[in-house]
């Protein structure tokens, strides 16, 4: 591997909408981004991805090609964002991949929990010319955890203050939460849907890949009796640590609940309603930890910039100030490709990668695996 403080971090959320990449420069004591790109899949391929994170025919050949398809992608983003970078390969110690995650089954609900990421870390390797770490999900599940979320402990070794509790909420396809007390242990959860029935719902109906800033849900009105039912979902009432994915919160899942509402919906109340799931999930996960201080919470990830979606976290958190990690010194969407520029350097450097409070492992690890150069 490189001797530099230079790691590269792939991102490839729920929502697979796009790949995100980083070079960041971990020399001093914040992280310094040096390049970032962005990716977004084809429409073949982000339906490639969501039809695979459900259960279907043939679905060995599918996720094999797929696995090879999406390696192939990783690889030409990396050698995409060293010429934006400025940089060469044999400058970068290592690159970090969460890889693109098409089914979760955490502990808990099943007898054989596992996690699959696919996007074959050993094409990335050999494509690059770098050292690539992925797979980190899995070492945390051999310990008893969801291996999920992974990103709170890059947010407690660089957004904690001593001074006031903070929240950090990225709004992905799921969203999770990373409370930061002032003293204590940082504890994180998946809160529930963050964009992926908001995407889905948009996409089905309008063909269009997500709502831009929410204006869509603010034309529509929100549906009481369809709100009621969402949030009657199991996972809500379920104690960390807790983590999920599209398995639970999808289309068949949002259309049964549609079924059972007397009367048809206009669209955009849907949406409207699916806004307001997002935020309350969100806000009363917060509301939970916060326990009556004034707090500040950080959203990142895509639905930071969903100005509907803020406007209905700062009203159901009126002791909150809510903004983005761009005042922490990480853009939202740059967030969780950092992380696992940081990750690729813990397990780089044989350091533990989760926190047990939070995946409910029974020991702090390190993770994923080494594919060498």
């Amino acid at each position: 591997m490189a001797d530099s403080n230079l790691y590269i971090g792939l991102m490839s959320g729920t929502s697979a909408d796009a790949v995100d990449a980083v070079i960041v420069d971990f020399s001093a004591d914040q992280p310094r981004l040096v390049a970032s790109h962005s990716q977004p899949f084809d429409r073949s391929t982000r339906a490639s991805i969501h039809n695979l994170a459900l259960p279907g025919t043939n679905e060995i050949d599918r996720m094999g090609g797929l696995d090879r398809e999406l390696g192939e992608t990783f690889a030409r983003v990396v050698i995409e964002l060293l010429e934006k970078g400025g940089c060469e390969a044999s400058q970068i110690a290592a690159i970090g991949s969460h890889g693109q995650t098409v089914r979760h089954r955490p502990p808990g609900l099943n007898d054989n929990p596992f996690s699959l990421q696919i996007g074959d870390p050993n094409i990335i390797a050999q494509r690059t010319g770098i050292t690539t770490i992925a797979d980190f999900r899995r070492r945390d599940m051999a310990a008893g955890g969801h291996g999920a979320p992974l990103v709170p402990a890059f947010h407690s070794a660089f957004f904690h203050s001593a001074e006031q509790s903070r929240a950090i909420v990225n709004v992905g396809g799921i969203a999770n939460l990373t409370w930061l007390p002032t003293q204590g242990q940082p504890l994180g959860f998946d809160t529930g849907p963050g964009n992926v029935l908001l995407d889905a719902w948009i996409m089905k109906t309008r063909g269009a890949p997500y709502d831009q800033q929410g204006e869509w849900a603010a034309s529509g009105r929100v549906d009481n009796t369809l709100l009621e039912q969402l949030l009657a979902h199991p996972y809500f009432t379920q104690r960390p640590p807790k983590s999920t994915g599209p398995e639970a919160f999808n289309l068949d899942w949002l259309s049964s609940e549609l079924a059972r509402v007397e009367g048809e919906l206009a669209p955009e109340d849907v949406q409207a309603t699916l806004l307001v799931l997002t935020a309350q999930t969100i806000a009363a996960s917060v509301s939970a930890l916060q326990n009556g201080e004034f707090t500040t919470t950080y959203l990142c990830g895509g639905g930071a910039y969903n100005l509907q979606l803020r406007r209905a976290l700062e009203t159901l958190l009126p002791k909150q100030r809510v903004t983005d990690t761009t005042e922490l010194g990480i853009a939202p969407e740059w967030v969780e490709a950092t992380a696992f520029a940081w990750l690729a350097r813990q397990t780089n450097e044989r350091k533990a990668g989760n926190l047990p409070e939070v995946t409910g492992a029974r020991e702090a690890l390190v993770l994923g695996g080494i594919y060498p150069a």
